[in-house]
């Protein structure tokens, strides 16, 4: 086999075990989420929702400044250290012995998981021709949920087997062999720009920004939006909107603002931060329909949403291949579109019918979401100057985190402004049965609000996936 051809496959298989564990720990710990809040001494509803938050905050946080970081110093030195740090925070979490503690830990291993994601997409990029990027970047993105798939069901069983410590235990193993593969393997084929700067104020504006607004939206779904909680989410938009501005004028941006002036990048950008506000909470809401309002184990709550992950993972390689041939419009387009559909579907559907009712809105969201995730990502990078593919990598993977984060900040506060404490922190713990019928019937009205939200978002977000891009 031709030297050339066989590294890129290297490239592609080994960025691809990266997205498998990154999106695997996710799942892995949503289905282990009641247990832990049950289980783990002193563990709040609070520290339940940035066990899964803060994992994915610090993660958005840090995309940029690492997408940068690999522009200037190389990528693949920085996406092997990401192997490394998560299965150092992998292997911490493990051993927490409090809700804090777990919070902490999970921050080291989202630290790992932006050093990966920050570089992937950008080192297949740099690898693939612009006419098998979607196919590339689809196995990629299609690997990823193929370990969400696997999380839903190993969650469940190493739960209910081993205890929820066990699910960070599989990532060890796999992340000292792929450090391993990663540092001796992969070689640097983009060219740094080591002239350039780092950007620490746009850095802090951002994360401090996301992250104060981000807790007094948790916070005030938690003890009521009072005058303090209000002041932190708008100092939090005060500091994005500065970020904004210090970005547009510092010469070497973590945010290269001028990438926006290309329309194929910015409509995809937008149309990938809107999508992931309208999907990022749609796993956590029913798993809590599952676990909490209906009582279902760790494991069978991962089977039922098995097929969700699947119809994602059927269509995502598909409509990544034909984006390569036909222009990524058509899939990008059509995903909002049946994504869409889904989401108002649930916002209607009749909890407590049989499962087959759930089914077909179930599998509707994940093709929504397989159609479009591929050839929106490919779109982005094909946009993007082959300088620019770390900060441009960065800069996608960072919005599409942070769209997951607002749709779960979002989802819980609807969910608390209608719901009693007592009752939403019993059923975040599995204790359905201990629920008054009332207080059970509350909460799937919540659900159903959250379900209308996304699908409203979701609705809009067509409109700059249909002009993403055109044919090649």
């Amino acid at each position: 086999m031709n030297p050339k051809l066989q590294y890129k496959y290297v490239v592609l298989t080994n960025t691809t075990l990266g997205a498998f564990m990154a999106i695997l720990d996710g799942n892995v710990v949503l289905i282990a989420l009641p247990t832990i809040i049950a289980d783990l001494p002193g563990t709040t509803t609070f520290d339940g929702i940035w066990i899964l938050m803060g994992y994915t905050l610090i993660t958005a946080t840090l995309l940029l400044a690492f997408g940068r970081l690999s522009d200037i110093f190389g990528r693949v030195r920085l996406y092997t250290l990401g192997f490394a740090v998560f299965t150092v925070g992998s292997a911490l979490c493990s051993i927490s012995p409090n809700g804090e503690t777990l919070v902490l830990f999970r921050l080291v291993q989202g630290t790992g998981s932006a050093l990966l994601f920050s570089n992937s997409a950008a080192i297949i990029t740099d690898v693939f021709p612009s006419n098998e990027r979607g196919r590339a970047l689809g196995i990629n993105q299609i690997a990823g949920t193929i370990g969400s798939v696997g999380g839903l069901i190993a969650g469940g069983v190493l739960t209910g087997t081993l205890g929820w410590r066990s699910i960070f235990w599989i990532n060890i193993p796999v992340g000292i062999f792929a450090t391993g593969w990663a540092f001796t393997q992969l070689k640097e084929t983009s060219q740094p720009n080591k002239g350039e700067k780092l950007d620490p104020v746009g850095n802090t504006l951002f994360a401090v920004g996301l992250s104060v607004f981000l807790l007094g939206l948790t916070f005030g779904a938690l003890t009521g939006f009072s005058p303090l909680m209000v002041g932190a989410m708008v100092t939090g938009l005060v500091m994005l909107g500065a970020f904004v501005f210090v970005e547009a004028r510092i010469r070497f941006p973590m945010m290269d603002l001028s990438l926006f002036r290309v329309r194929q990048f910015s409509t995809g950008i937008l149309s990938n931060l809107l999508a992931s506000v309208a999907r990022g909470a749609v796993s956590l809401v029913l798993v809590f329909y599952f676990q909490g309002a209906l009582g279902l184990d760790a494991l069978t709550a991962g089977v039922l949403l098995v097929p969700l992950a699947l119809a994602f993972v059927t269509f995502g390689p598909l409509c990544g291949y034909l984006s390569d041939r036909f222009g990524p419009r058509v899939f990008t387009t059509a995903g909002m579109v049946v994504l869409t559909v889904a989401l108002f579907w649930l916002s209607v559907f009749r909890f407590g019918a049989p499962y087959s009712e759930l089914l077909p809105p179930m599998v509707l969201a994940g093709a929504g979401g397989g159609m479009f995730v591929a050839p929106n990502v490919a779109s982005i990078m094909n946009a993007t100057p082959p300088a620019r593919r770390g900060i441009a990598s960065g800069t996608s993977s960072t919005l599409v985190n942070t769209g997951f984060l607002l749709s779960t900040g979002f989802a819980f506060a609807i969910m608390a402004a209608t719901v009693p404490m007592t009752t939403l922190q019993a059923i975040f713990a599995g204790q359905a049965v201990h629920i008054d019928p009332a207080g059970v019937g509350v909460f799937l009205d919540s659900i159903k609000k959250v379900f209308l939200v996304m699908g409203a978002v979701s609705l809009f977000a067509i409109v700059p996936a249909s002009i993403t891009g055109r044919r090649k």
